[in-house]
């Protein structure tokens, strides 16, 4: 289809209600926040939270390499703990911000300071982690509690300068109430201590675990060789495996075929929309942010658009991305798997627009969902799977433009893809 037709009337979804930070939703927030510290009140017996069905751990980055390691455990609702890990399945429920910041304030995260070394530490309260993470379902715990669990309730009063997270205490102990079911893949990265930790991602990710699941592995040590492992902060090893998987996607459309016309895709979630353009040629990738006033990360009204980006030629990048962060890893590989699923390679610039619908920070899940997703769900019902056609890069970036909150101008002077194109639209003639 062409984009014109593709794109003409398309509006943000008005199904959903506007997500802005008002002081009615700050009010909504903190009267659930004191409705969790009374559950906490009658959930805990003596010193210990008994009973409690954890699906995930975290691992803080202070302090590094003594850290705080935590297992994150629901209050009072066990029999939906699952429901509380972070994975595509909330994109696919179709959650908003209010039901993940609730999903993330309900877990209550049990810490303890832990060096990262842990090679053979299978007892104890780390022990307990490590099996807790590398399980492929919640499980049963008993925590010992050595002080009452404290919430923040700065950080839901200003959600825009914290990402919100739920009650922690120091833990004493903690003990399994079930033997964790392993899946026999992750027994088998775990066997292998000659095994680098890159190529244990590489095999899980073939064998059908997703990004989540390998996460939390990673996390707790128990991949790589056996004098590298050890915990690793929660929110390096997001990326760390957003950046592995993309690198072996990446290696697998090396040598295929380009894409023969420039297509685009677009999606839209909780305040961000994203503009997936895809052109012939060799493997490129851009992501382009641009974050409206009164939105997280720019917060002043009225303020000026910021903008932010990041790119890499057919080699990749060989340093961290700073500008646009886990963002970055997060939206490359939802398009690498979608070349990947095609077995074509293209140049890909992704823009991203922050609106100040975006009133409180959830985490870069929902920019690899969203972008994961573009590619099936189409602006439209009646266009799901099918991308907008233009005849070059520059059309194609002249029609989006309109939409965009930044001028051309502005977007060539960010972009390295828009702005070198410019003197080289015969490379992508459909």
């Amino acid at each position: 289809m062409r984009l014109d037709e593709y794109i003409e009337g398309f509006q943000p979804d008005e199904s959903a209600r506007r997500r802005r930070l008002a002081e009615e939703k700050s009010y909504e927030i903190i009267d659930y926040v004191e409705d969790l510290q009374t559950g906490l009140q009658s959930s805990l017996q003596g010193d210990s939270l008994v009973g409690s069905t954890a699906p995930s751990v975290f691992v803080g980055r202070s302090s590094y390499p003594n850290v705080s390691t935590g297992i994150l455990a629901p209050v009072g609702q066990e029999d939906t703990a699952a429901e509380f890990a972070t994975s595509g399945e909330w994109y696919q429920r179709g959650l908003d911000i209010e039901n993940v910041l609730q999903y993330r304030t309900g877990l209550l995260n049990s810490r303890r300071s832990a060096k990262v070394d842990v090679e053979d530490v299978w007892d104890g309260f780390v022990g307990t982690q490590r099996e807790v993470a590398i399980a492929d379902r919640p499980v049963d715990v008993e925590i010992g509690l050595r002080d009452t669990p404290e919430i923040d309730l700065e950080r839901y009063r200003n959600p825009q300068a914290n990402a919100p997270s739920g009650p922690s205490a120091t833990a004493d102990r903690a003990e399994l109430g079930e033997n964790p079911h392993v899946p026999r893949q992750v027994k088998k990265t775990l066997e292998d201590d000659d095994w680098r930790a890159e190529g244990a991602m590489t095999y899980l990710y073939r064998r059908g675990f997703d990004v989540y699941d390998i996460n939390q592995v990673l996390s707790v040590g128990a991949l790589g060789q056996s004098q590298n492992r050890r915990l690793v902060p929660t929110r390096w090893s997001i990326t760390a495996v957003d950046d592995t998987v993309s690198k072996f996607l990446r290696g697998s459309i090396r040598n295929a075929p380009s894409i023969d016309q420039v297509q685009v895709f677009v999606n839209e979630y909780i305040g961000n929309r994203y503009w997936i353009v895809l052109a012939p040629g060799s493997w490129e990738f851009e992501l382009v942010e641009m974050k409206a006033p009164g939105s997280i990360w720019n917060p002043e009204p009225t303020g000026e658009i910021f903008m932010s980006s990041a790119y890499e030629n057919y080699e990749g990048r060989s340093g961290y991305v700073e500008e646009t962060a886990g963002a970055y890893y997060a939206a490359r590989l939802g398009v690498l798997e979608h070349l990947e699923s095609i077995g074509r390679q293209a140049k890909a610039l992704v823009l991203r627009e922050v609106s100040d619908d975006y009133w409180a920070p959830v985490g870069v899940w929902q920019v690899r969902e969203s972008v994961r997703n573009a590619f099936a769900e189409g602006p439209k019902p009646d266009l799901a799977g099918e991308p907008g056609v233009a005849e070059t890069f520059e059309s194609a970036i002249g029609q989006i433009v309109p939409h965009l909150p930044v001028s051309l101008g502005a977007l060539r002077r960010k972009s390295e893809l828009v702005a070198g194109r410019q003197a080289g639209l015969t490379d992508f003639q459909a």
